[in-house]
Parts: C-alpha cells; sequence; structure tokens
C-alpha cells in the first residue's frame, strides 16, 4: 500500500509509485475524453481507486478536462472528503453516482460519466441502444439502464444505480449521458468508446431510411467478453492512444 504524506513537496515526492501511476493514466483518460469530443465543460466526471486504499481520484472542480494533470487531481474518500490537501474543490454531485458504485464493484477501479450528444440522445430514447452495428452487438450484452430521478445530489437515488447498473459494465442513465466502468483506466475508456459509437451510428442511421436490425438468433451469439480478453485489448489499444496524447495535448504527466 502506498504511503501518503500531506505535508511539504509535490504531489509527486508525496504519492507512492502506484498512486502516481494511476494519477498520469487517469489525467491521459480525462484528456482522451476531451480529445474524442466527449467532455461537457467542466462537468462530468471520472474517478479512479488508489490501489489498496478506499481514496478516489477526482478531477479539480473547475478545470477543462484538457487541461487537468497528474498532480492537480484531488485525492478523496468514499463519503467525498478530501484525504490530501488541495487547493481545489470537487463537485459533489458527480460523486453521488461514483462513490456507490466503487463501493458496490470492486472490480470497478474506473468509473467514466459522460454527457456527450450522441449518447444523451439515444437516452432520451424509449427503446433504448438499439442492433443496429456490431459496437452495439457488443455492448448490448453487458449494458443497463437507469431511469432519471433529476441531477445526481440525492443519495438514496445510490442503491437504484448499484441495483440499474448490476454486473454490467455499460450503463444508459436515461435522460442524462452513458456511464462505462472497468478495472483500469484502459478498460474504461475502451467500453465509452464503444458505448459511443454505437450511440453516435444509431443517431446517424436514424437520419437516413429504412434501418436493418442484427437479427437476433445472430445477437443471442454474442458472448460477453471474459475480463482477460477485456483487459488484454485495452491494454493492446492504450499505448497508442498516449502517443497519440503526447502528439495532440502533453503534460498529463505533470
Amino acid at each position: 500500500m502506498d504511503t501518503v504524506g500531506n505535508a511539504g513537496g509535490s504531489v509527486r515526492e508525496r504519492v507512492g509509485e502506484t498512486e502516481w501511476q494511476v494519477r498520469k493514466d487517469l489525467a491521459a483518460l480525462y484528456r482522451l475524453v476531451a480529445l474524442f469530443g466527449w467532455d461537457d465543460l467542466i462537468f462530468t466526471h471520472i474517478t479512479a481507486k488508489v490501489p489498496g486504499t478506499e481514496h478516489f481520484l477526482i478531477n479539480p472542480y473547475g478545470m477543462m478536462f484538457d487541461e487537468i494533470t497528474a498532480s492537480s487531481l484531488v485525492k478523496i474518500d468514499l463519503d467525498g472528503r478530501k484525504v490530501m490537501e488541495s487547493e481545489y474543490d470537487i463537485n459533489p454531485a458527480g460523486f453521488t453516482i461514483h462513490s456507490c458504485i466503487h463501493a458496490a464493484r470492486k472490480d470497478a477501479m474506473c468509473v467514466l460519466h459522460t454527457h456527450s450528444i450522441n449518447g444523451v440522445a439515444v437516452s432520451a430514447q424509449k427503446a433504448g441502444l438499439l442492433p443496429l452495428s456490431q459496437f452495439a452487438f457488443i455492448v448490448l450484452r453487458s449494458l443497463g439502464y437507469h431511469d432519471y430521478e433529476g441531477l445526481a445530489l440525492n443519495p438514496e437515488e445510490q442503491p437504484r444505480l448499484v441495483r440499474d447498473l448490476g454486473d454490467n459494465s455499460y450503463l444508459i442513465l436515461r435522460n442524462h449521458g452513458l456511464l462505462t466502468v472497468g478495472q483500469s483506466m484502459a478498460e474504461a475508456f475502451q467500453a465509452m468508446h464503444r458505448l459511443e459509437a454505437a450511440c453516435m451510428v444509431q443517431v446517424r442511421a436514424q437520419a437516413g431510411g429504412e434501418l436493418s436490425f442484427i437479427p437476433p438468433e445472430v445477437l443471442e451469439r454474442a458472448g460477453v467478453e471474459s475480463p482477460a480478453d477485456r483487459a488484454r485489448k485495452a491494454a493492446l489499444a492504450w499505448p497508442g492512444l498516449l502517443r497519440r496524447l503526447d502528439r495532440r495535448n502533453p503534460g498529463y504527466a505533470d
């Protein structure tokens, strides 16, 4: 377990190697969300658990996603209280969603939530995600839905969020947005990339002619990815995503 000091030195000097790596990956993930156009100004959140602790990292409230660095991330507990001093506050509304999922899903090292235009559009459709693409084919076997209850400020909503996500990797929050979980930042990103792509295809396809649905007998052959297979695919893509960031928006590891 990393030891944490609260006095003196830079953030890098006050955390262990494990936490610093998580900070770098989470900062990269925030910037990737911005790069792919899924951010909503300073709103929505991505959280990551510090391994070996019940502490979590979250964005400093007020910073744009493409500005976030490893050092600027705020460390908090399950109640949203800062456990390491920071000049920044957090948005408590976001952690209402994230805290209950982290508490209930020990495999959810990273929780990624977006308000992307395509995702919100599909979340507003009564039928939800339709079997229109290979992206949807993969997502549909591990997808839950959560009905809209207003701004995420009420702790009483948390048990229903946990119930509706269940053991799934993907969640559509109706009239609200999208959410994915992963055992790493790479996995959470890969899951969101698939879900967002499925929503984008659906919105574009609905603007054209008659829709062609994947037949039910084909959908039945879709298997839920094993954790090992999901991790392998995400790990293959992640280094390339970091190289893209290094070209287009370096500095996340500061």
